[in-house]
């Protein structure tokens, strides 16, 4: 080992103690925080942009929770419902007459203040149902995420007798851990190895690692159960045999093309539209190497995708998703956020109703900006183009059965483009839901692309590195990324900085 590489793997290693410390420190510290300046002021008092609708203080103490938003409450109150009451159910609505829907009492879980969330749907009634009637609420999230974080409260309560509701303050932040710091932890470990091959200069793999492991919002959310961060480590996971194998100029093992399936697969359960990526893994594998893919890597993929639909189908009673019936009966209920659009209380980011061209901007260079909020990706564009352009002849090469698995770093920066193209793509067909995410510090819905685009940070990072001034401005898109990541410190279900400029200087608010 050469003193540079090893000098290489020391920074790797520092970095990935910062980088877990951090993330668990953000994990084991969580308590939701009530902060005066969302809130209505007194007619004395300060603010610089005082709510719209008005936010009342709460006039009593808040029951203290490590959940931060609507969007964690709600797969908290799956986990709690499976354990402790053996249902998908979070709450049920009373009826004392179907026939008039808008007299009712809400029960259960969903119905106490510290679960209380926007993410729920609620069956329908239903034609003709008349007389005392009960509906169920569910949450909107797939299911299959948290049944299997409900497998571990199962195994603590039963080993530890801790409860989530009792021991909130234990319990929840063990799930976080395991689901969001646990995998990073192997996540870092594994970039590690795939940013050596990946990059030719010290500091172009050096400024690729330390984007991974501090300079995205992976960090940001760590303290908080989302289902964007297991998709981004179940991304690297999927790429890094493959990664790994046209790296060496040989060829995936079958446990690497079982992997790669899986993991692929199971990225898009937690993540819908990462099934982008498994359709660009496996398409380009079936047709270089068609045995090994049709043995390892499709039964991989079938096992998370089965898993989800028996999810969907034991949870709802149907295979679709809840996400399915946005804008239907199942989101459109009485008191429901949703069914606000198209009244006057309709607003707030939910209900942003921005031409296509603005929000398209907004996603890639304004206050949600892929590129704005994490400029580090400029490098990682720089890279993908300059590679992407030069893949067309590998690209035909797969039909002639290569050595190998047939890809190179040209094909995977081509696949990256094109999957990461598709996806956005994708976002601005959702008219219906062009509110960013929500309340969110990021991009939320591209953040599993963060893996495939930190491989792509080192071959443009190396051309700058021979140069003062392109070492400088490294730095400077680095430190932008990094203070993008932890200006939310309090709750990552809150603006990002470019957003809470725009509102206080009165240039934009939703």
């Amino acid at each position: 080992m050469s003193d540079a590489s090893d000098t290489r793997r020391t920074v790797y290693l520092l970095l990935t103690a910062v980088a877990v410390a951090a993330a668990a420190a953000r994990v084991f510290g969580a308590e939701n925080v009530f902060e005066p300046s969302r809130y209505t002021p007194p007619a004395d008092g300060y603010t610089a942009n005082a709510p719209d609708p008005p936010r009342v203080w709460p006039a009593t103490r808040p029951d203290p929770t490590p959940m931060f938003s609507s969007n964690d409450r709600s797969r908290f109150a799956t986990i709690r419902a499976l354990v402790d009451e053996g249902t998908y159910a979070i709450g049920r609505r009373v009826y004392a007459d179907g026939a008039n829907p808008k007299q009712f009492r809400d029960e259960g879980i969903v119905a106490e203040s510290q679960y209380k969330s926007l993410d729920i749907v609620l069956r329908p009634l239903g034609e003709g149902a008349t007389g005392p009637q009960t509906r169920e609420f569910y949450s909107s999230k797939p299911p299959l995420m948290p049944t299997l974080l409900a497998g571990e409260y199962w195994l603590i309560k039963k080993v530890f007798g801790l409860d989530i509701v009792r021991d909130r303050f234990v319990v929840m932040p063990l799930i976080v851990f395991t689901v969001n710091v646990l995998p990073f932890a192997v996540y870092l470990v594994l970039l590690a190895r795939l940013v050596e091959g990946a990059g030719k200069t010290d500091f172009g793999r050096i400024l690729a690692f330390t984007t991974g492991a501090v300079g995205t919002f992976l960090v940001t959310f760590s303290g908080t159960l989302n289902n964007h961060s297991p998709a981004a480590f179940c991304v690297l996971f999927a790429v890094y045999p493959l990664v790994r194998a046209f790296q060496e100029k040989r060829d995936m093992t079958p446990a690497g093309y079982l992997c790669c399936g899986f993991f692929a697969s199971f990225a898009a359960t937690f993540d819908l539209p990462a099934a982008s990526l498994l359709a660009a893994l496996g398409l380009p594998l079936l047709v270089a190497r068609t045995r090994n893919t049709l043995l390892f890597f499709v039964p991989g993929a079938i096992l998370p995708l089965l898993a989800l639909l028996a999810c969907n189908a034991a949870a709802m009673g149907q295979l679709m998703p809840a996400y399915s019936e946005f804008g239907g009966p199942w989101y459109n209920f009485e008191g429901s956020h949703w069914a606000k659009r198209g009244t006057p209380l309709a607003k707030g980011i939910d209900f942003n109703e921005e031409p296509t061209a603005v929000y398209a901007f907004h996603l890639l260079l304004g206050h949600h900006g892929w590129f704005s909020l994490t400029p580090v990706w400029f490098l990682g564009l720089a890279g993908l183009v300059a590679l992407g352009i030069r893949s067309a002849a590998d690209v035909r090469k797969m039909f002639a059965k290569p050595a190998g698995t047939g890809w190179t770093p040209e094909v995977f920066a081509a696949m990256t483009l094109v999957v990461s193209a598709t996806v956005f793509a994708f976002y601005l067909t959702r008219t219906q839901s062009y509110n960013y995410g929500g309340n969110t510090s990021g991009p939320r819905w591209l953040f599993w692309l963060i893996p495939l685009w930190v491989l792509a940070v080192p071959p443009a990072a190396d051309r700058l590195a021979s140069s003062r001034g392109g070492r400088g401005l490294c730095a400077v898109l680095l430190a932008l990324s990094v203070f993008a990541a932890f200006y939310p410190a309090v709750n990552p279900w809150r603006n990002p900085w470019v957003l809470s400029l725009l509102e206080y200087t009165g240039i934009k608010r939703y």
